[in-house]
């Protein structure tokens, strides 16, 4: 895959660390939720879906990542045009979404 057709990805470093911080998950939970967030270069489509009655925003949950009766989500913004995928938010949630 060349560079060209990779994704932007804004705002997910940020709000890595505020999740970490609020919710202090073990160093496993956080690998996996990085390495999520990490695919979204190739693919920003992969594993979400858009969210109705909002303008572009996608949401998901991480795979693997149902923990103490939570499960992490990520919201975030496509832009076409520029290829840029900007994070919203990364939160544990009460499990079934």
């Amino acid at each position: 895959m060349s560079d060209a057709s990779l994704w932007s990805l804004k705002g997910f470093t940020d709000h890595l660390d505020i999740w970490i911080k609020s919710e202090s998950p073990d160093q496993d939970l956080i690998n996996l939720v990085t390495a999520w967030m990490l695919s979204r270069f190739e693919d920003p489509y992969q594993g979400v879906r858009r969210e109705p009655g909002f303008d572009n925003l996608w949401w998901g949950q991480v795979p693997l990542s149902i923990h103490d009766g939570t499960v992490v989500v990520c919201t975030y913004t496509i832009e076409e045009t520029t290829r840029t995928v900007t994070c919203r938010s990364i939160a544990a949630l009460s499990w079934p979404v």
